[in-house]
């Protein structure tokens, strides 16, 4: 059996024979190399090709990504440039988390979950603090190219899940863009409506929507609008559109702070009395809800081709802009609810209903101000994170060359980002916002319970992983086996919860993730990290939580929201099956797989 040292592949995927070919250092990939990558996106791939359908098929899905060859990609001269600081790259998490789960979802939740919305934020974040020590590890430890979790995925386990993952990520990334956009339309109508001339003068289809067909479509001009105007700007260049996304961030964190303050004098105890007035279920379901305010730190990371010095500053940035956002979202959710009664806040604007109602009108035009800049923001650095997803798919050829052209000048994925500033707008102008809100988190949550995995997979020691274990199963298999089992419990746990069925079901399926959990503990060889690297803390336990939490989590989703994720699977699966396989870059050789550990500490 031929086998390179470092492949995480299971060992029934690695009996190919393979051609004998030079070897090459696994960190240096050639001009050739890169010329090669380069003719895969024009031809179907000849490691597909000639083969049954299936086993063509089952062989192309096992391929991981050849890190090497996207380095070469990465540092072509007409490639992105890297002009971010690490405060740029903390301002780019705080801006595309503040906002939405400020100035939108609060009221929504609040609603159900009552002052408990506050505990909703805390559940959520506190998930997401778990989720943001993997990705800090893997950030610090990759080649600095775009991908963010599909190329995780993609490096840890194969192809097809990697695209999976994309599937699953964009479709929330698309839906909250198209969600903000309205809102932000809506907020900036009534900014405008602050004029005594303007207001009650605007159709509602320009800003507020105007629905038909019982609500399923929703017309809204404005948002379109402001969609083709951000696009615009991110075509100009990361430059241009970090600069403001630095201003309208700090512009935010100000108002807010100054909010929360002129708020805590207004404060009446007795609002939060019940505090979870629906029961702490409603709490837990409202926690699935305002968990997709917290991507920012995933924005981050898809930042690591344009940091300055992404191995040091891509940790910081998701760290500590996911922080600042915990802190901000726990306060502002505190001081809304005790201002007013939960059952009287607003949907679509709840903080500025709020002050409005204890009759400050100041801070009701302070806080217009400060949602137009949080909205504005965080629809910047979503159109600018699915456009270098977009980059990295068409540079793997899972997507049409052309999404991989970045524009020799702008040094921008043109392309990518004038697709999604189109998709966008077209769902912000057609479509329901509630509607949409109910399949959010799906892809969010399946993505951070797969790059915890990676943290995993990644750390074990090749040789210990290339042993027997069962039979015929090897440690790496039986290892992925138990952080299947753990995912798994974590669901039914969840849903014992949420159907309100025995508390045995719960106990029975906690115990079991405990054995998966001590099996992953001690009968896998761990690697430890090497400094100056960011490690995430007690691997392979606080990536297990992680795992478990995501998908219990997953549980709370709406019914839709279920449903959603096994059809656009099935999409996906048909979609690489119809293209992906053929034009993907494959993975043929030794020098393609490049160990976890041996990753460069900086990209050139």
């Amino acid at each position: 059996m031929t086998q390179g040292p470092t492949s995480l592949l299971p060992v029934w995927a690695r009996t190919t024979a393979r051609r004998p070919r030079t070897r090459h250092h696994p960190l240096h990939a050639t001009t050739a190399d890169a010329m090669e990558g380069e003719d895969a996106h024009h031809r179907p791939s000849s490691s597909s090709s000639g083969r049954p359908f299936l086993s063509g098929l089952c062989a192309a899905a096992l391929r991981r990504k050849p890190l090497s060859s996207r380095t070469a990609t990465a540092t072509s001269s007409e490639g992105l440039v890297r002009q971010l600081g690490v405060l740029e790259l903390v301002l780019i998490g705080i801006g595309a988390s503040i906002g939405a789960g400020i100035f939108v979802i609060t009221g929504t939740v609040a609603r159900d979950a009552g002052p408990g919305v506050t505990i909703s934020f805390v559940l959520a974040g506190a998930a997401c603090v778990l989720n943001a020590l993997c990705y800090a590890e893997l950030a610090s430890h990759f080649p600095a190219v775009v991908g963010g979790a599909y190329l995780y995925t993609y490096a840890a386990f194969n192809e097809l899940t990697a695209f999976l993952v994309f599937t699953q990520l964009m479709i929330d990334y698309h839906i909250g863009a198209a969600s903000i956009a309205r809102s932000l339309a809506s907020y900036f109508i009534q900014f405008l409506e602050l004029i005594p001339s303007v207001k009650g003068n605007v159709p509602s289809w320009i800003g507020h929507g105007e629905e038909f067909f019982d609500g399923v479509v929703s017309v809204n001009i404005l948002a379109p609008i402001l969609l083709v105007i951000l696009t615009v700007i991110l075509c100009r260049g990361v430059k241009e559109s970090s600069t403001v996304n630095t201003f309208m961030t700090t512009l935010k964190i100000i108002i807010v702070i100054v909010v929360v303050f002129a708020g805590v004098f207004e404060v009446d105890v007795s609002n939060w009395s019940p505090f979870m007035p629906n029961g702490f279920k409603a709490v837990v379901t409202g926690s699935t809800v305002v968990f997709f305010a917290y991507v920012g730190f995933d924005a981050v990371a898809n930042s690591a081709e344009e940091a300055k010095r992404p191995q040091r500053d891509l940790p910081i940035g998701i760290l500590g802009s996911l922080l600042v956002c915990v802190i901000l979202y726990v306060a502002v959710c505190l001081v809304i609810t005790g201002m007013v009664p939960y059952t009287l806040l607003g949907e679509d604007a709840p903080l500025a209903e709020a002050f409005s109602a204890k009759g400050l009108k100041f801070v009701t035009v302070l806080i217009s101000i400060g949602a137009v800049a949080g909205l504005t923001t965080t629809l910047l650095v979503g159109l600018y994170v699915q456009s270098r997803l977009y980059l990295g798919l068409g540079r793997d050829g899972l997507l049409p060359s052309i999404f991989a052209k970045v524009h020799p000048t702008l040094h921008t994925p043109l392309h990518s980002q004038i697709w999604v500033g189109c998709v966008a707008a077209v769902l912000a102008g057609l479509f329901n916002v509630q509607a949409l809100s109910h399949i959010l988190s799906v892809g969010t949550l399946t993505g951070y319970s797969v790059v915890s995995a990676c943290v995993i997979t990644l750390r074990w020691s090749d040789k210990a992983t290339n042993s027997r274990s069962l039979g015929s199963m090897s440690i790496w298999q039986e290892g992925v086996l138990c952080l299947v089992v753990v995912a798994l419990c974590g669901f039914i746990a969840g849903i014992s919860y949420r159907f309100s069925y025995a508390v045995a079901f719960i106990i029975v399926a906690f115990l079991i993730a405990i054995v998966a959990s001590f099996a992953l503990q001690f009968r896998q060889v761990y690697v430890p990290v090497e400094a100056p690297r960011f490690s995430c803390p007690g691997v392979p336990m606080v990536p297990v939580v992680s795992v478990f939490f995501n998908m219990f989590l997953f549980a709370q989703l709406h019914e839709e929201a279920w449903y959603r994720f096994v059809i656009l699977s099935l999409i996906a699966v048909g979609v690489y099956a119809g293209y992906g396989q053929y034009y993907s870059v494959p993975s043929t050789s030794d020098r393609s797989s490049v160990a976890y550990h041996g990753v460069p500490s900086e990209a050139p």
